[in-house]
């Protein structure tokens, strides 16, 4: 929402005051609050935006802005909080945490809600005097896309309550009218100036009411504060607030043409809850009720909304119905009109379970409702489509741009709405759109589909495509496959799906037709031209012309080329689709035999369900409580996702291992053979003799299934070895060579694990993340997981690292042969290293422990095997080489004798403190420069032996691409879509302050041996370490595949400086501070023009763009000055000063 307002203000669009709107991104939420607080105090209209963990942040401060009574409007997309999990996903657990805050609380249901209540919101909050959160559910709301109708700048004036804005801004703080808030009060006084705010409060449920009646009067859409649909005459109503209230308005509307008597009543203003106007909307004949919530509050009676109203009935003259309670949706779980009925079914039938669920399988404390079969309850003529695309193929934007067009230019009306996995590209999307000549309410994923279409081949063997899709449907299908093909690719389920559905089946290679005219993957135009042709929404003629339009729209900042090739793809397109008159025999499909390797429980009973799509039926006794869980699961992902595949050529490898190196994903690496295991290889695993080490044989093998083909690799092999391939005639061999290559024995202890080429003999322990393609943040963990994996303890930050290191079921970290590897958790965003902090503190309390305990059994009478390693171990247990030796040739000893005495007992318990932990603290730079900066600052000055990894990608990855503090002077990013106006923060420079802080600044793609150096220094070093790290991202605008040549060029050109500070040379009369880069050799502005973020500014204000670049070739000028002055050799300094 911020980022809307943000455009727009960039664009110059003012207020209904003509003036132009000031949008300023804050550190934190918390900051935001303050921020709000602070204008609010000055008499200004404020209003902020936000959801889940933010919104938490900001309690504090609305508490305040409550208690002194000042009128403003959070907007809140309700959403999860992070419990045993991260979820993004909407419910009302972050709003129903600040009951009582004193903010008054108004829920949206619909999108046309939302923008009608945003405007009620801001108008009962002038009047009150009060402040108001306006919220509705995430994603399913908040991302939905509906056809609505939007108030004029003049209605909304006219609408406006002037006198209470001018009344708002006489109480702010002004030295000409001065008065004094934020007193300290005491016991005597401060209980009645809580109570004197009461009369207002009681006043709002008629100030809402009132405004409503007026916006009803002017705008001619209604509502009240319970707004009752249904039979007037019900015996059943549902009690709600959120998007399930259309669901269930569905369900009623299935159910009252049965003859039952039943209703919903939809709750608008939850805060202050109005019992008078509750029971004034639930007709008299009302007899069973049951309040629906999408929060649940652990321990509690019943959920707030359930208290709620059995409270106001029991308050009230009328008898009390039957009142039960129940939860839905929970984290966006979809809930469908099946599902609102059986919470009808509920009372209809007489049973009134209480405390439900609906929507799992509760097998453990059996709270869930049975479902019955869905049913059909869309309107009349509605066409519904479902697109399957795969992350970052541009499904989801052009289904974007197809809602729009058909929105804005016909007289249907629209809804779209975009699920998606938690990879960060590359991940399986479904687009689920809607288009009719009646409102659509249907605020649930797609059961009945008229248009299927499939964007990649590979998803024929991994989903159930067609179990939406209506008897004669259309399926479209893009793949490389041709018509005769089909008879042997298609898994036997598909075609039975296709014959029996009586399906018309079409064929495209669109992945063919694209890369023709230079747009690589992204397919989205091609298959959006055949939607347009196949689905006959709107005339094909018609459709192409404001295709087109869209086009220029979405591309055109991009560049004339890019709008041309999009073009041209639509022209294209219908050439190449193609019809399938497949026979009747596949009805009768042989059905092939699904065979999975052997794996974990947990990877059969919960991640392989939930990758086919059919997490919705696992039931409750299948998980784990506490957010444990198992590493290494990626390796059972396979998800065959790239379009080409790195082939090694035996002939002119040199064996240095730099494609592996570079690999983001861990799915190229080299492997040594010795002569059995060379002999007992498939044929198509050629090997060549190893040059570093004699009597074995070396191969680089790609893992085919589980490669991204980013093609980082192929650019980093120095002599042509590595040639991209196309993955369909390459990846099932190459996936069987993997899995042989899997079953070799690791060798890294033949090799100095210090050096690139030894570094990638060692096992990686971070492997097949669910990143970006090409992610260069990934190559720096995999590399500190070879160099240190088997003693590591990680504190995560939330944010891009934390979604491809620890999305629930597909977890990359992973074990050794020996069970050995990361342990690795994340707490919150803005807490980080702090989290790490007290890891590290708390292992370091353990180990002391360890060491006191063994100092005093040495003391004692035990073998003189046991006795030996403790007096080795105890002067070196801070040496991680002796430590991790001693470790796994004493547990062994230990457990023989820990029977014995009670002291080798307790260290025996304490084993696996033995080795000498190294603890990381990861995160962006958006936690370590913006929301994390407080945290880190204070952490890395106390000392401790731990080590922070910065991955900047100079701005906010992992929600678009928003400015952080990281973000230079020039570049677009969202909340600076006119360029970034201030120069980046020097967190290395800061950090030196302290003088026994390791810092280094590297970037592993420009220089490997340096980056190589800088973190093993880092984690040698006896305190704190900083690394940070360039990290080019996909969302900095430029061709992902050649990030080691931008790495290159950033350093070349003085755009990023390499250097080292380290405390330990002082102590060798050295200067600590190393500048490793020399100076620039190509022009800056030469480099900024690789870049979009750059190149976007000067071609849509040049004059701005220019004047932005040449300030930032100043600085970055003047800070390689600084950096030279800083690492000017300690004698001359001394000289200097003699002088």
């Amino acid at each position: 929402m911020a980022e809307n307002i943000d455009n727009w203000a960039s664009q110059g669009r003012k207020n209904i005051f003509g003036e132009k709107v000031e949008v300023t991104e804050m550190q934190s939420e918390a900051g935001a609050a303050g921020a709000v607080h602070g204008g609010c105090a000055a008499g200004s209209l404020v209003s902020t935006y936000t959801a889940s963990q933010g919104l938490l942040l900001m309690i504090p401060n609305m508490f305040k802005i409550a208690g002194e009574m000042m009128p403003c409007v959070f907007h809140v997309t309700a959403r999860a909080i992070a419990g045993q999990a991260l979820s993004i996903f909407g419910d009302h657990t972050d709003v129903m945490t600040c009951r009582t805050t004193g903010f008054n609380m108004l829920s949206s249901h619909t999108v046309q809600e939302v923008c009608d209540m945003a405007l009620i919101a801001h108008v009962a909050s002038l009047k009150s005097s009060l402040p108001f959160m306006h919220f509705f559910d995430g994603f399913r709301t908040s991302h939905e896309i509906q056809k609505i109708n939007v108030m004029s700048y003049e209605d909304i004036k006219a609408f406006a309550p002037m006198e209470a804005i001018q009344r708002h801004r006489e109480r702010g703080l002004n030295p000409k009218q001065p008065h004094l808030r934020g007193t300290s009060q005491g016991p005597d006084v401060y209980f009645q100036c809580c109570e004197a705010s009461n009369k207002y409060y009681n006043d709002v449920p008629a100030i809402v009411e009132t405004i409503m009646r007026e916006f009803e009067s002017k705008f001619g859409r209604s509502y009240h504060l319970f707004d009752y649909y249904g039979d007037a005459d019900a015996e059943s109503v549902v009690v709600l607030m959120g998007a399930g209230a259309p669901v269930c308005e569905e369900a009623a509307d299935y159910l009252r043409k049965q003859g039952k008597k039943v209703g919903v009543v939809k709750v608008h203003l939850f805060r202050p809850f109005s019992n008078k106007h509750l029971i004034e909307a639930i007709p008299k004949t009302v007899k069973h009720v049951t309040v629906l919530e999408r929060t649940k509050e652990p321990g509690c009676l019943g959920e707030p909304l359930y208290l709620d109203v059995c409270a106001a009935f029991a308050e009230s003259d009328r008898g009390m119905p039957k009142i039960v309670g129940g939860r839905y949706g929970l984290g966006s779980k979809d809930f469908t009109p099946a599902m609102a009925k059986a919470v009808y079914d509920n009372m209809l039938d007489g049973k009134f379970k209480n405390h439900f669920t609906v929507g799992i399988e509760d097998d453990v404390t059996f709270t869930s409702l049975p479902i019955g079969p869905e049913f059909d309850s869309i309107p009349e003529g509605t066409t519904q489509c479902m697109f399957w695309g795969l992350g970052s193929d541009g499904t989801v934007g052009a289904n974007h741009d197809a809602i729009r067009i058909i929105g804005d230019n016909t007289p249907l009306f629209v809804q779209g709405y975009f699920a998606y996995d938690a990879h960060k590209s590359g991940g399986v999307t479904v687009s689920h759109l809607r288009f009719g000549s009646k409102p659509i309410k249907s605020v649930y994923l797609i059961k009945y589909a008229d248009y299927v279409a499939c964007h990649f081949q590979n998803y024929v063997q991994k989903y159930k495509l067609l179990s939406a899709l209506k008897q004669g449907g259309t399926f479209v299908l893009n793949c490389a496959w041709t018509k005769e093909q089909l008879e042997q690719e298609l898994p036997g389920s598909l075609k039975r799906e296709i014959a029996k559905r009586q399906t018309k089946f079409y064929i495209i290679n669109a992945a063919a037709l694209a890369e023709s005219v230079g747009l690589g993957r992204r397919i989205n135009m091609v298959m959006q031209a055949v939607f347009f042709k196949l689905a006959n929404v709107i005339p094909y003629e018609r459709a192409v012309v404001l295709l087109k339009g869209a086009i220029q729209k979405t591309y055109g900042s991009k560049g004339q080329k890019i709008v041309d090739m999009n073009c041209k793809c639509v022209d294209e397109s219908l050439t190449k689709l193609e019809e399938v008159n497949y026979p009747a025999s596949w009805a009768d499909a042989p059905l092939e035999k699904v065979e999975h390797a052997p794996a974990p429980k947990f990877v059969t009973d919960l991640l392989w369900p939930s990758l086919a799509m059919e997490g919705n039926e696992i039931p409750v006794s299948k998980f784990q409580p506490g957010g444990i869980m198992p590493m290494g699961t990626t390796k059972f992902e396979k998800r065959g996702i790239a379009p080409e595949l790195p082939i090694w050529d035996s002939d002119k490898c040199i064996q240095c291992n730099m494609c592996s190196f570079v690999c983001p994903h861990a799915a190229i690496r080299p492997f040594l053979a010795d002569a059995d295991e060379s002999a007992k290889a498939p044929a198509d695993f050629k090997m060549i003799p190893c040059k570093a080490k004699q009597g074995y044989n070396f191969r680089i093998q790609v893992a085919g299934y589980d490669c991204t083909g980013c093609k980082v690799c192929s650019t980093a092999c120095p002599k042509g070895a590595i040639t991209m391939k196309n993955s369909l005639n390459e990846m099932k061999r190459e996936g069987a060579n993997w899995e042989y290559a899997m079953t070799l024995p690791n060798r890294g202890h033949l090799f100095d694990r210090f050096s690139v080429i030894g570094s990638q003999y060692q096992q990686p322990l971070l492997e097949f993340s669910g990143a970006c393609e090409g992610c260069n943040e990934t190559a720096y963990i995999k590399l500190i997981t070879q160099l240190f994996g088997e003693r590591m303890v990680v504190a995560n930050a939330t944010g891009c690292s934390s979604i491809w290191g620890g999305t629930w079921g597909t977890i990359p970290y992973t074990v050794n042969s020996k069970g050995e590897g990361p342990a690795w958790g994340n707490s919150l965003f803005e807490d980080n290293a702090e989290y790490g902090l007290g890891m590290a503190k708390a292992t370091g309390a353990a180990r002391e422990r360890l060491h006191n305990v063994a100092k005093a059994v040495v003391e004692l009478k035990i073998s003189p095997e046991l006795k030996k390693m403790l007096e080795e171990w105890i002067p070196n247990w801070l040496n991680a080489e002796v430590c991790e030796k001693i470790f796994h040739d004493i547990v062994p000893l230990l457990e023989k004798e820990k029977a014995a005495l009670p002291e080798v007992a307790e260290l025996y318990n304490l084993r696996n403190l033995f080795p000498r932990l190294s603890q990381w603290i990861f995160g962006g730079d958006g936690w370590a420069y913006d929301i994390g900066y407080g945290g880190l600052d204070h952490v890395i000055a106390q000392g401790v032996n731990l080590n922070v990894v910065v991955l900047d990608t100079e701005m906010y990855s992992n929600t678009g691409g928003q400015k952080s503090k990281a973000t230079p002077i020039g570049a677009v990013a969202k909340f600076a879509a006119a360029g970034n106006r201030r120069n980046k923060k020097e967190l290395g420079l800061i950090a030196m302050q302290y003088g026994d802080v390791y810092v280094a600044s590297i970037s592993l793609q420009a220089n490997y041996a340096h980056a190589l150096k800088a973190i093993k220094e880092a984690e040698s070093y006896d305190g704190s370490s900083l690394v940070i790290c360039y990290a080019p991202c996909r969302e900095q605008g430029f061709d992902i595949s050649k990030s080691l040549e931008e790495a290159k060029q950033a350093v070349a050109s003085g755009y990023w400086h390499l250097y080292r500070y380290d405390p330990r040379l002082i102590g060798q009369g050295k200067n600590p501070f190393q500048l490793d880069s020399s100076a620039p050799t190509v022009d800056l502005k030469q480099f900024l023009a690789r870049e979009n973020r750059y190149a976007m500014l000067m071609r849509t204000q040049k004059d701005v763009a220019t004047e932005l670049q040449d300030s930032l070739k100043v600085h970055t000028t003047e800070r390689f000055e600084k950096l030279k002055k800083l690492a000017a050799d300690v004698a001359v300094l001394k000289e200097g000063v003699a002088k």
